[in-house]
């Protein structure tokens, strides 16, 4: 049996270590944020405590064998109901997932800190936070930006809204992400429009060029894709990851 200092030294590193992971869900600003890794990582830490000694008392009683990875692993199968309320559906993109898995992850670092495992613990929060942290402008860079895709109209003025937008592209209308509208310094009765698509396909995208070129007002139509293709291009306005 465990130590009351070793128990408590136990829930506190699971504490740090769920901090560490938490605080940089929480700068994304994502609803599983600090609070929320802390208190899987200590929960889990105290389920595994309590799933490998807290029934000492009761294994020297003849006809008592327990396993002490069972209620360990209800905590790998019902974390996913946590996870679960992380992820968001918007139209046909789906958020969330990353911070499903870190809150997954946290989980079975509490685990490991409960079971006394600290080195692998520790070693497997660096990783998760190198992942997390580290990955995300590699991804940008060089995943991310590649499906992301601009046009530049010029329509009559007035012509083209978000409204009338989205009912031209239909389901297309869902992968926009960036929709800017001044008036056209070449010509009086214009606008110039700069529509940014997330994540598109290249058939997709060729399908809403053909829409937007047969909407009404619309004179002229430039793709700008190149930069993106290139994995040199900003965010063009579209919405961070996970």
């Amino acid at each position: 049996m465990l130590g009351n200092g070793e128990i408590i030294l136990r829930l506190i590193l699971a504490a740090i270590l769920g901090s560490v992971i938490g605080f940089e869900r929480e700068r994304q600003s994502w609803a599983a944020g600090l609070r929320t890794h802390m208190l899987v990582a200590v929960s889990a830490a105290l389920v595994m405590i309590v799933s490998a000694f807290g029934f000492a008392d009761v294994l020297g009683r003849p006809n008592i064998v327990l396993d002490p990875s069972r209620i360990a692993a209800q905590v790998v199968s019902g974390i996913g109901f946590l996870g679960a309320g992380a992820i968001l559906l918007r139209g046909e993109v789906i958020r969330g997932l990353t911070t499903a898995a870190s809150v997954w992850s946290v989980a079975a670092i509490g685990l490991a800190v409960g079971a006394g495992l600290n080195t692998a613990a520790i070693a497997a929060t660096v990783i998760i936070l190198a992942i997390l942290a580290g990955m995300k402008p590699i991804e940008r860079r060089y995943i991310s930006a590649r499906l992301r895709r601009r046009v530049v109209l010029r329509v009559d003025r007035g012509a083209l809204t978000l409204d009338s937008l989205r009912s031209v592209l239909g389901r297309g209308g869902e992968r926009v992400k960036q929709f800017i509208v001044q008036q056209s310094d070449e010509a009086q009765d214009c606008d110039d429009v700069v529509i940014g698509f997330a994540r598109m396909p290249v058939d997709e995208f060729a399908k809403a060029c053909d829409l937007l070129r047969r909407a009404p007002g619309v004179r002229t139509l430039r793709e700008e894709t190149d930069n993106a293709d290139n994995g040199d291009g900003g965010e063009n306005g579209a919405n961070g990851g996970n």
